[in-house]
């Protein structure tokens, strides 16, 4: 019988693991009965009563495999040491227990599977969250849509389901900050998109906050951009176009006697501050590309486990 595995990141989700957890195993029971569920909880140090629940489930549901990390690593690096240890023939990426991706969309996922497509993506197509918010995403989506090499369709998170294969090239791929949405474009094979609506948060509140959005967004640009470099590269190469333009100006003018000495000390101190905050900007810019490339040098594992629950030691 064919394996699906989904995985499922969790932290401090006591309130909703259980109606979440049966929510899933209705839909295979009766939606996808002739395929083996495989559901892996990767549980990010949750301090709340969200591992003890999840090991009462495994006791007498063997599908259900737990993943405890020793400290909170961040949802990205959470995930993807999940999708590293699924084994199933179809690996659905992102699953989370706020069901905001609408979990009754996975058996239309298996079917376009079945009909041949390697990677079956959701597409953020509406949005039930307040105007502000909505609004930054889509114009985040739309700006590494754009900006990026790799072919990426705008308002795609990391609600996708890839066959085997792709599961097996993210494998062979070494990245210190795993971006799991934009990973399965770069790797290829074919794919299709199924909008849908994000819908709000059914109970608690998202422990990913403004500060982890902005790192995230950050680690997406970072990852599968060459823009922000190369427009410090041409920036810097247009601004000493510019100020050399603007000297040979003020020479001649000075030389034909329209420019009076000691004129311009605030066109200088404006000038000054400009040119050190673009300056401090593109350091900064390159500092996130550095950094990228230190922590992949450093060679760290992505997340350090306390226990496994119901994983058979090969």
């Amino acid at each position: 019988m064919p394996v699906i595995s989904i995985i499922t990141p969790c932290f401090n989700e006591e309130a909703s693991i259980a109606k979440f957890y049966q929510s899933i195993r209705q839909i295979f029971d009766e939606k996808l009965p002739h395929y083996q569920r495989e559901h892996i909880f990767c549980d990010n140090a949750s301090t709340d009563r969200t591992v003890t629940l999840l090991k009462e489930i495994a006791r007498t549901d063997p599908s259900v495999k737990i993943i405890v990390n020793s400290r909170n690593f961040g949802i990205l690096r959470n995930t993807f040491n999940g999708v590293c240890s699924a084994s199933g023939d179809a690996v659905l990426l992102f699953m989370p227990v706020d069901m905001q991706d609408p979990p009754e969309l996975i058996p239309d996922f298996v079917r376009l599977w079945e009909s041949g497509y390697e990677i079956v993506f959701g597409i953020r197509d509406k949005r039930e969250e307040p105007f502000m918010m909505r609004t930054l995403r889509r114009l985040y989506y739309r700006i590494i849509s754009s900006f990026s090499y790799v072919s990426y369709p705008p308002n795609v998170g990391d609600f996708q389901l890839i066959d085997r294969k792709v599961h097996q090239a993210l494998l062979r791929t070494h990245e210190s900050d795993p971006f799991l949405r934009m990973m399965t474009f770069e790797v290829g094979f074919r794919s299709v998109g199924v909008p849908y609506t994000w819908r709000a948060r059914a109970e608690g509140r998202s422990r990913n906050n403004l500060a982890q959005l902005i790192d995230q967004s950050f680690i997406g640009l970072i990852s599968f951009s060459n823009i922000p470099l190369r427009l410090a590269l041409f920036s810097g190469f247009a601004i000493s176009v510019f100020s050399i333009i603007y000297g040979l100006a003020v020479i001649a003018l000075t030389l034909m006697g329209y420019v009076v000495a000691g004129r311009g000390i605030p066109t200088i101190i404006v000038a000054l501050f400009f040119f050190s905050g673009v300056q401090l900007f593109f350091i900064g810019v390159l500092g996130e590309y550095l950094l990228a490339v230190f922590n992949l040098a450093r060679n760290r594992p992505i997340v350090t486990e306390r226990e496994r629950v119901n994983f058979v030691d090969k």
